[in-house]
């Protein structure tokens, strides 16, 4: 796959980035120097190789599954201007 210089200016407009034409010819040859190293990347075999998610071993803490209210309904509402039994009491915006 390879960039030209249109798809620069088009990626560029839609991200917002005002790009000089001298600058979009030269982002043109580091896009495809980039593309280059990622379709060297997807040569390599990687059958066998199990995923992973750090360098060195590990395995995530896991928890209960159960569904709790926390108990802290009073500590959540204690800084609102206005509450009535635990809940936000807002004006209404509604008619």
């Amino acid at each position: 796959m390879s960039v030209d210089l249109q798809t620069v200016k088009r990626v560029a407009r839609l991200a917002r980035i005002a790009v000089s034409e001298e600058d979009a010819e030269r982002m043109t040859g580091e896009l495809n120097a980039i593309l280059g190293f990622v379709e060297q990347l997807n040569e390599v075999d990687v059958s066998g190789v199990e995923p992973m998610t750090s360098v060195t071993p590990m395995e995530m803490k896991k928890r209960q599954d159960v569904v709790t209210d926390g108990n802290k309904a009073a500590d959540i509402v204690a800084n609102a201007p206005a509450t009535e039994e635990n809940f936000f009491l807002v004006p209404k915006v509604v008619e």
